[in-house]
């Protein structure tokens, strides 16, 4: 969704007159009904007056196209500003502009991250460059109307507050400086001769229309890196029920696409391999072209996910593809053709950092989604807020009109199949009374330490062998 979307020469008539951040905020109200801050119209005041000042130069035709706070689908990113047009040869273009209000930026040794003051303190964060050469591959990888229209992207930075552009175009930045160039307070001139060389004729075939509503499905790239990240990996190779429960969803998934909806939901405890079915459904449904998510509440997961795919995948790739159980109170029904929601015993009632949005996390999942799949423990429900439960999904599912199918993982892969261990411990914490009142027999090292530095160099050491503990 674009906010704002004009005409170069409409755009600079509204900043000229002192116009633009009241027509930006009037729209924000109509299509989001929301209010801005202060601090967002004022940031837009100062922020545009530069682009403005960019755009004076004569070259860069009038009916070039301008948008403003263009909404990434599939997340909540927001690009600054785009003008659209075509270059040279006639191609269809859209450079791609993040603005930043940065005075100031330090070095850092992580690969495109750079430390600056930002609300109130120093932060590290993206480096410019890299922001906008990620949203550009966002809306590559996932738009296929820019893919097969041939619709080229041009990202770059623009740091108009910036006096010394020594550390943002510090050499370690290169790769990313190059894909994307940066731009500081005296570069203005150059960015307008990056604008002009760019742009030369004017948005006569409505281009940022066709991207806005373009169809949204994975590339063969993303696809193609996914599938790699798995093959030879014995880590996530599908045993007994796995591979049970992976073609069911699959087959379910394929079912979702032509109606009616399908939800898929798969007990299991842990260690049953709940996760390992989740990336290789993540992974064959991308590989089929099917709009993808792996959800869950907590980061500890999809950090897990994102740590295992680094080095395999550009970072975009991988933040795309795993999501808060949070972010589906607006999306529109059947967006997505599949949703795999793992944990989700750990499900809420309402989203937002203040608890106040939406209506049911469950109920916005399975609306979302052709199809959903829940991977579910109930005994792990740990506090109040916890609302996922097998008989909870069923009800919204009835309520929205999708079929029901449940299946259960029970062998235990994390504890070498000990089915005995697994007994042992539910009679001891008295879960349950088992025949299990002891450890005899059964091939499992449990200790109980005082110190949890002799705990970690107790499985360091057992690491050394097998690097299974």
């Amino acid at each position: 969704m674009i906010v704002y979307s004009a005409s170069k020469a409409e755009f600079v008539e509204h900043v000229k007159f002192n116009q633009i951040e009241k027509v930006i905020e009037e729209e924000v109200w109509r299509k989001l009904k929301r209010r801005t801050p202060k601090s967002e119209i004022t940031s837009w005041k100062n922020s545009l007056q530069y682009m403005f000042n960019a755009l004076l130069d004569h070259a860069i035709p009038p009916s070039a196209g301008v948008a403003i706070e263009y909404t990434i689908p599939l997340t909540s990113r927001r690009v600054d500003f785009i003008l659209t047009g075509k270059d040279a040869a006639r191609n269809d273009t859209a450079i791609i502009v993040e603005l930043k209000q940065w005075s100031e930026a330090e070095v850092t040794d992580k690969d495109a991250i750079v430390r600056t003051f930002l609300n109130g303190s120093i932060r590290e964060v993206n480096h410019p460059s890299y922001q906008a050469w990620s949203y550009s591959a966002l809306i590559e990888d996932y738009n296929e109307t820019v893919r097969e229209e041939r619709i080229g992207l041009q990202p770059c930075a623009y740091l108009h507050n910036m006096d010394s552009g020594v550390a943002i175009n510090d050499s370690r930045y290169q790769e990313h400086t190059d894909r994307a160039p940066v731009f500081i307070s005296s570069d203005a001139k150059k960015l307008s001769d990056f604008l002009r060389r760019n742009i030369r004729y004017g948005d006569s075939d409505n281009i940022m229309y066709r991207i806005e509503h373009g169809v949204i499905k994975p590339s063969k790239g993303l696809a193609d890196s996914l599938a790699s990240m798995l093959r030879g990996n014995r880590e996530f190779i599908l045993l007994d029920e796995q591979k049970l429960v992976y073609e069911t969803a699959l087959d379910l998934a394929e079912k979702g696409r032509k109606n009616p909806k399908q939800t898929f939901i798969v007990k299991g405890g842990p260690g049953t391999g709940k996760s390992v079915v989740a990336i290789n459904l993540i992974v064959e449904a991308t590989n089929r072209e099917m709009l993808t998510q792996f959800v869950s509440k907590n980061a500890a997961p999809r950090e897990v996910f994102k740590a295992r795919l680094t080095g395999t995948m550009r970072k975009t790739h991988i933040d795309n593809l795993f999501r808060g159980s949070g972010g589906y109170t607006e999306t529109e029904n059947n967006f997505f053709d599949l949703l795999v929601v793992d944990e989700a015993h750990r499900l809420n009632e309402k989203s937002g950092l203040y608890g106040n949005l939406g209506e049911n996390q469950i109920k916005e999942l399975i609306n979302s989604a052709r199809t959903s799949v829940f991977f579910i423990d109930e005994d792990q429900r740990v506090t109040l807020s916890d609302i996922g439960t097998v008989e909870e999904i069923r009800h919204f599912a009835r309520q929205l009109g999708s079929e029901v199918t449940v299946l259960e993982l029970s062998s235990q892969f994390r504890c070498n199949g000990s089915d005995g261990y697994l007994a042992w411990i539910d009679h001891v914490l008295q879960i349950r009374e088992t025949a299990n009142i002891s450890l005899d027999g059964i091939d499992y090292d449990f200790r109980v330490f005082d110190d949890p530095n002799e705990l970690r160099n107790v499985i360091e050491q057992k690491n050394r062998r097998a690097n299974k503990a």
